[in-house]
């Protein structure tokens, strides 16, 4: 087997292909879809050209604005999704496609009321993590009350 054949571009994710076609998304490695300016983890599966992650995001946090070189549709199962995609605000409860364009700045986040559970989709031009519009990766957004227990 080539090894080059299972090269992931997002970490901890599994590659489909020789003989790999079929995944059960809730029970994968839950790897970080946001190291540094989000909440979102899940299982990722990688093909030759798309992405798909079962993601997760507790209520009431989310991500800081941020942006990556792949665009993205984000299909809510559970829960509701609000946030902002190049200036426009939106609200997204489940059974919602968000589209999110590449390189549009965007941050999103959980509703208070209940976790997240969404289908991420990406193009593999780039992996599941993008970039925090302010250069910087110091952390998710948390809405007050939300932060993580010390």
């Amino acid at each position: 087997m080539d090894s080059k054949v299972l090269e992931t571009k997002s970490e901890g994710a599994v590659k489909a292909g020789n003989g790999k076609h079929t995944f059960n998304m809730g029970n994968l490695e839950k790897v970080p879809a946001g190291t540094g300016y989000s909440t979102s983890h899940g299982g990722v599966v990688e093909g030759e050209r798309m992405l798909v992650g079962y993601i997760h995001k507790p209520r009431g946090t989310g991500s800081r604005m941020h942006s990556h070189p792949n665009e993205q549709f984000n299909y809510v199962l559970k829960g509701t999704l609000q946030g902002t995609i190049d200036g426009h605000d939106f609200v997204a409860p489940a059974g919602t496609l968000i589209y999110i364009p590449a390189e549009a700045p965007h941050t999103i986040k959980a509703t208070h009321e209940e976790d997240v559970i969404f289908l991420a989709l990406k193009d593999l031009s780039h992996g599941i993590i993008g970039k925090a519009v302010d250069g910087t990766m110091s952390g998710p957004h948390y809405d007050p009350g939300f932060e993580p227990k010390a």
